[in-house]
């Protein structure tokens, strides 16, 4: 009877530490662009942030074709986009060896930039992927067979803005959410139908932002000319801020804090937060400290963070500036680039693939540890940390995955 006893208990206790370490895993995937809550932070803690100081430990590298997509990881999945030789291919990587466990490509133009912008998007069982010229797909994650496809130009009438298509698939409960037509467009994740359309026409390029306000979900779509607050079940447009900068490049996502929105682009144009009230949006402060040409903030404990700088010059100045009143705390420069964070780490990447890791503090930039050189060519797409590794991608398609646990 003691026997029997002391078994179950060891079953028990055994299913108790396999159900944590499932809670453990599911927490630290990166399913999506920006990773799992599309704030770009991290919530891994189990990690060394000095694991550069004697050069990066690198696990793996291989080759995923041009482009800009970032990976999305599940498990021991791997899954990005690149194109090559006018078609593009979807990857699935094992994440462990970067072997390919499956690929799927399709005709389309490699583009003035080459290769697809958007990252893929994991929800279950299926992985959700558009290219710059708006194939939609929604494939079986595990074996990469198409449950559906759509052409979203040639089925809904929505244009890709010049640079093609570059925000990136969000689901929200059984939407799937697109920059498309004028303030955006939501089809049902599962048949690929079309929920509901704003105007068509030509969006931005940043990637919808779901966000809650006094019980009701909205979506901050970030357009060609306006910042777009949109009530995510009926796609209903509730208000519109007007944002027009050189080239129609509104390309960073919105950072969403409460009531208020921090919205910034390039081409002289700045940066701003704007509360939202029962009347509206209200600016409550603009300046000229974050200049974004596309790469997207951080936000925390009051501060943002992020590159105010220019893709086209190779210059620019990664900075920290209070969320409420847009003063500057620090700035460092270490080139054009981009960042994500953990919650007190910020891991810095330029794009000459020199990578950095920071404390994540706005008294000044206190630098932890770096690389040098980890990727040659253009390095736009900004780090992944997962289960302590760093992924790093050029746009020629170089992929390295570094261990700093």
């Amino acid at each position: 009877m003691k026997s029997t006893s002391v078994k179950l208990g060891a079953v028990v206790l055994l299913a108790f530490f396999v159900f944590l370490g499932m809670d453990i895993k599911e927490e630290s995937d990166w399913p999506r662009w920006r990773g799992p809550n599309g704030d770009g932070i991290s919530p891994e803690t189990g990690w060394n942030p000095k694991a550069l100081s004697k050069g990066p430990r690198i696990v793996w590298k291989t080759n995923v074709d041009s482009g800009f997509s970032s990976v999305s990881i599940r498990g021991n999945s791997l899954y990005t986009m690149g194109n090559r030789k006018g078609q593009d291919v979807v990857y699935c990587l094992d994440v462990r060896t970067g072997k390919e466990i499956w690929s799927h490509s399709y005709p389309c133009s490699l583009g003035q930039y080459p290769g697809p912008r958007a990252t893929p998007a994991i929800d279950g069982s299926s992985v959700y992927t558009l290219s710059q010229e708006g194939h939609l797909f929604c494939f079986n994650a595990e074996n990469g067979k198409v449950k559906w496809q759509k052409n979203i130009t040639r089925e809904f009438g929505v244009s890709p803005p010049n640079w093609g298509f570059a925000g990136s698939p969000v689901i929200e409960g059984d939407l799937l959410i697109l920059n498309a037509g004028v303030s955006g467009l939501a089809l049902d994740k599962r048949t690929g139908e079309k929920v509901w359309l704003s105007k068509s026409g030509v969006g931005g390029y940043a990637t919808p932002v779901v966000y809650r306000l006094d019980g009701t979900q909205y979506v901050a779509i970030f357009g060609r000319r306006a910042l777009y607050g949109v009530e995510l079940s009926s796609g209903k447009q509730l208000w519109s801020f007007p944002w027009v900068t050189g080239h129609d490049v509104n390309a960073a996502d919105p950072l969403v804090h409460g009531n208020r929105i921090f919205i910034s682009s390039n081409y002289g144009v700045g940066c701003a937060l704007i509360e939202i009230q029962e009347k509206g949006p209200k600016l409550v402060w603009k300046n000229d400290k974050m200049n974004s040409h596309f790469s997207s903030f951080i936000y925390l404990d009051g501060y943002i963070y992020g590159n105010d700088g220019t893709a086209s010059y190779r210059r620019g100045t990664f900075r920290c500036l209070e969320f409420e009143t847009g003063n500057e705390m620090w700035g460092q420069n270490l080139g054009f680039g981009s960042l994500i964070a953990t919650r007190d780490k910020l891991i810095l990447l330029n794009d000459r693939g020199n990578l950095f890791i920071a404390e994540a503090t706005h008294d000044s930039y206190r630098e932890i540890s770096r690389a040098e050189s980890v990727l040659g060519s253009t390095c736009w797409t900004p780090p992944v940390l997962c289960r302590g590794r760093i992924y790093l991608r050029n746009s020629r398609g170089d992929l390295v995955c570094i261990d700093v646990s």
